[in-house]
């Protein structure tokens, strides 16, 4: 059977039990096609690009899916259906993942760095001096030689 990723995005102001109620009965659909759901990630609450439809925010699920296509087919159709869907993507994978995917393993990669002192950044005790820079202009003048422009005539 072929293999595929589907990620979809809930609305941001539903709780996590329902968006996993969801994802089991996506789980289900593909189930009752005679497929199976290899593994499913949660990747949390995260701010999208764009708004959409009113949402600054969205649940962010990944199903990895082991299933003929019809049964694909009939879960993107109910995921269609479904009002706190805001947008899904299914892709067709050739193998399917044995590892966490970039977004579970970022997430362990920014809890690691808040732990200790992170060891790509230089110190910052090694930098030139930039020396003194002198005074900065006062008054009306706040920057830069203007001399060559004209006045702005206010109406």
């Amino acid at each position: 059977m072929p293999f595929y990723e589907h990620v979809f995005l809930a609305r941001q102001d539903l709780a996590t039990a329902q968006v996993e109620a969801m994802t089991e009965a996506f789980s289900k659909i593909i189930a009752d096609g005679k497929g199976a759901v290899a593994s499913h990630e949660y990747w949390g609450l995260r701010s999208i690009a764009y708004r959409i439809a009113k949402n600054r925010k969205a649940h962010y699920v990944m199903l990895a899916i082991d299933a003929p296509a019809p049964a694909v087919a009939e879960l993107e159709r109910q995921v269609a259906l479904n009002e706190d869907i805001i947008r899904f993507l299914t892709v067709r994978i050739d193998v399917l993942p044995t590892e966490p995917s970039a977004m579970t393993r970022r997430g362990d990669r920014e809890r690691s760095d808040r732990d200790g002192p992170r060891g790509d950044r230089p110190d910052r005790g090694d930098r030139p001096d930039r020396g003194d820079r002198g005074d900065r202009p006062r008054g009306g003048d706040r920057g830069g030689d203007r001399g060559d422009r004209a006045p702005r005539a206010f109406a």
